[in-house]
Formats: C-alpha cells, structure tokens, sequence
C-alpha cells in the first residue's frame, strides 16, 4: 500500500482539543495551564489533559488530552501516604517514572501531580503521565525529602 501524494500527517499525529464543562472535570474551577481530568466512572480510569482556555461565562474549559504532548507541571515527589493522615514518604523524580493526577487534600494548593499511585484516602490516582527529559530541565531530581518541582511530563491523554 502506497500513500499518496496529497496525504499529511503531523508528526505529533491528531491533536485533540475538548471543550469540557467544569461539571465534568475533577477541579471545577480550572486555571489556564493546568493539568485536568475528566470524571470517570471508575476511579483510576479517568482522561488528563491540560486546560488551554477558559470560558466562565458558560463553565466550559478547552483541554488538550492529545497523548503524548509534554508540557511542564509542578509535580509532587510524594511517593506513599499514611492513609487518611498525611504524606508518609518521598523520593526523586526521573525520566519515565510514572506522574499521576492526585487531588489529595494534603497536596499545596497550586500542585494536582504526583508520583504515588494511590491517594491520600487509600483510593487510585489516574495515570496521567510519564516524566520526560527536557534540555532545560536537570533529572534526576535530588531530594528525597518533600518537594514540588517544575517537570516536563508527557501526558498520556487520550487514545493510549
């Protein structure tokens, strides 16, 4: 099979970009350059993406959960949780380990990214994505002590 000559395709392949409503989203009140998630019925299931424009006027928010794009989030280094307390232990952050979206109470107001797979209730965290290397950005990370960190992280989105 051959292609033709009027055939295109990106090199990131289809970039998908919905239109969500607030109701519909993990944090109802989304900020421009967030990680998002979209509710789900089973927990640990749900779609991430990142939130490209916001429209209050009519609670819908434009996020972009193309699989495989890499933007740059704080990212919470916590790895396990006393359940119901309070984060129990920490470690690096590296190329390809996993990032999950965590909406634990215990985490600072402007981070919803860590690296445990389970919540601070015991319950799972959906994946979102894997940490990625970025020319500007120094990996491994070197504390194994509580941290938040800018980390570039290639969502996983959509469609994997």
């Amino acid at each position: 099979m051959s292609v033709g000559n009027d055939y295109q395709i990106s090199s990131e392949g289809a970039v998908r970009h919905w239109e969500v409503p607030y109701a519909r989203m993990t944090d109802a009140t989304p900020a421009v350059g967030d990680p998002a998630e979209m509710i789900a019925l089973t927990a640990g299931t749900e779609v991430g993406g990142t939130v490209l424009a916001i429209d209050a006027v009519v609670s819908r928010a434009v996020v972009d959960v193309t699989c495989g794009m890499v933007y740059k989030f704080e990212v919470r280094n916590v790895r396990t949780y006393n359940p119901g307390v309070a984060e129990l232990t920490w470690g690096v952050i590296d190329v390809g380990h996993r990032v999950y979206y965590d909406n634990s109470a215990s985490m600072p107001a402007t981070c919803k990214l860590s690296t445990s797979p389970l919540d601070l209730t015991g319950a799972a965290n959906s994946l979102f994505g894997t940490v990625v290397y970025s020319g500007t950005v120094t990996l491994p990370t070197t504390t194994a002590t509580a941290a938040t960190e800018e980390i570039p992280v290639m969502q996983r989105g959509s469609g994997a």
